[in-house]
C-alpha cells in the first residue's frame, strides 16, 4: 500500500500545546485518529484567534475544510503534552492549506505530519468567493 507524504514548510508561524484528554483515547491506549482530526481542529481555532479571526468571520467570509491529509509516526497516550505547530502555505484564489507538525513535550517526537485544506465561504450566498488579501498578509 502507497504511503501519502506531506512537504512541510522550513518554518511555522504559530503553536500552541494541548494536553491528550482521556476521551482522545482509543482502544489501543493511544490517541485516536478521529480525536487527532479534533485537536488539529482546536489547534487551528487558536491560530486564527491569535491572528484576530474565528472560522467563521476572516474578513467578512467563513471556511470551510476541502481536505484532510494526516501521516501518523509516533503515538500519543493520555496525559502528554503536544506541541502543534502551523503555517499557511500553497495560495490559490479560493483558499490555502493549514500544514502542522505535531511533536510530543518534552521530548519532541515528532507525533504526526497534517494538512488541511481551506476554501473561503460565503454561507448568506452559499458559494466559493475569493481568499481575502488581508488573511494572505496576516499568514505570511
Amino acid at each position: 500500500m502507497a504511503r501519502i507524504s506531506l512537504t512541510l514548510p522550513d518554518t511555522f508561524a504559530y503553536f500552541t500545546e494541548l494536553t491528550v484528554r482521556i476521551q482522545d483515547i482509543n482502544y489501543g491506549n493511544h490517541v485516536g485518529n478521529d480525536a487527532f482530526v479534533s485537536l488539529l481542529h482546536e489547534a487551528r481555532i487558536r491560530y486564527f484567534s491569535h491572528l484576530g479571526y474565528s472560522e467563521t468571520d476572516i474578513e467578512g467570509c467563513a471556511i470551510v475544510i476541502s481536505d484532510l491529509a494526516v501521516v501518523y509516526k509516533a503515538q500519543a497516550r493520555h496525559g502528554e503534552r503536544l506541541k502543534i505547530e502551523m503555517a499557511a502555505g500553497e495560495f490559490n484564489k479560493y483558499g490555502c492549506d493549514i500544514f502542522y507538525r505535531v511533536t510530543r513535550v518534552p521530548d519532541n517526537t515528532l507525533v504526526l505530519e497534517a494538512k488541511t485544506g481551506i476554501v473561503f465561504f460565503n454561507y448568506l450566498e452559499n458559494k466559493v468567493v475569493r481568499m481575502p488579501e488581508a488573511f494572505v498578509s496576516a499568514v505570511t
